[in-house]
């Protein structure tokens, strides 16, 4: 059965990693419940979420392990593969879908986010820049090796930011993936960035597409007409190498690498140890929301398949909650008296 199962799973083009981890965790319910899948009832996957929320995972993983779950139970029922028939005829019982709608799941809820999380402040978002700027302003100013590699490093974080990227997203950027917008021609090739190696969904390929520059973060076009016509020539790439963010060694910087640096700024900056790099994301995700954009505009920026994905990184400051109210209260006022 799981071979058949994974079979299925190759054919629809999913990553082995993703093949793996469902893998395991039909096989961690099956050792759970200790009985064959044509004995699986409704009942047995309520004692596993329960077990599962016993050892506090979180809702997104829970999740996860229901729909693989739901997946192996979905091949087994299909009548395009012969497991009932066989079950039936072998064992005189036939496996059904057990993962249904009022037990499992599912991106119905309007937050699921950890209340530990929380994006920068405006105050946070301007410490850690301006740290970053500092740094590449120390080391023009005494004459030491580092400045370009710290100007560098200090745009790849502000284009973090600036369009709301994952890690991956930042570093697989290449050249090519600087593009116009045909409403802000002003802001030349820097008006959107198309993200080529977005998180995959479902196991599948990466995913793609464009994120627009906002007017309100603007502030980085000079930047990046500063690192990619001036600056990140001096690396040497050659013709060879379209990677955006190159190393010193002619090689595209790494994941890794992006981590350790943002890490030392933040700490640099005497900001909470609490802020990771993925708070950018966050941050990006809230400041929009403040600034006025739609829901709908800002799933689609960031790529979130789910509005409610895109509510966990949502947390609007207490000025802005109260901004909306004193609107609300002078219009209603204004109403009243009119």
């Amino acid at each position: 059965m799981m071979d058949g199962w994974r079979n299925q799973q190759l054919s629809r083009g999913l990553r082995e990693q993703t093949i793996q981890n469902r893998t395991a965790t039909v096989l961690r319910f099956r050792d759970f419940v200790d009985k064959p899948p044509w004995k699986w009832t409704v009942a047995d996957v309520d004692d596993f979420t329960r077990e599962a929320t016993d050892r506090t995972l979180t809702l997104s993983t829970l999740r996860h392990h229901h729909g693989a779950i739901r997946g192996f139970c979905d091949y087994l029922t299909n009548p395009l593969y012969d497991w009932m028939e066989i079950c039936e005829r072998e064992f005189s019982e036939i496996p059904s879908q057990v993962c249904l709608p009022w037990n499992t799941v599912a991106h119905r809820f309007e937050f699921e986010g950890d209340g530990k999380r929380r994006p920068f402040t405006y105050d946070e978002v301007e410490r850690l820049f301006d740290t970053a700027d500092a740094r590449v302003e120390l080391l023009v100013n005494s004459g030491r090796k580092g400045a370009l590699g710290a100007l560098r490093d200090a745009q790849l974080l502000k284009t973090v930011y600036a369009f709301g990227l994952h890690r991956t997203e930042a570093v697989m950027l290449d050249t090519v993936d600087l593009h116009h917008n045909a409403e802000m021609r002003q802001w030349r090739r820097y008006g959107a960035i198309h993200v080529r190696w977005a998180k995959a969904a479902g196991g599948g390929a990466p995913r793609r597409r464009t994120v627009l520059l906002v007017p309100e973060f603007d502030w980085w076009v000079p930047g990046m007409q500063q690192w990619l016509e001036q600056a990140r020539e001096r690396f040497a790439p050659g013709d060879d190498l379209d990677a955006l963010w190159v190393t010193e060694r002619r090689t595209r910087l790494s994941a890794g690498y992006l981590d350790r640096r943002f890490a030392e700024l933040r700490d640099e900056a005497g900001l909470s140890k609490d802020l990771t790099l993925h708070s950018l994301r966050h941050s990006y995700v809230t400041h929009l929301l403040e600034f006025g954009y739609a829901e709908r505009f800002v799933q689609e920026q960031v790529g979130h398949m789910h509005a409610s994905t895109t509510s966990i990184y949502a947390s609007v400051s207490s000025d802005y909650k109260n901004r909306v109210l004193a609107e609300a209260l002078k219009s209603l006022i204004e109403g009243e008296a009119g």
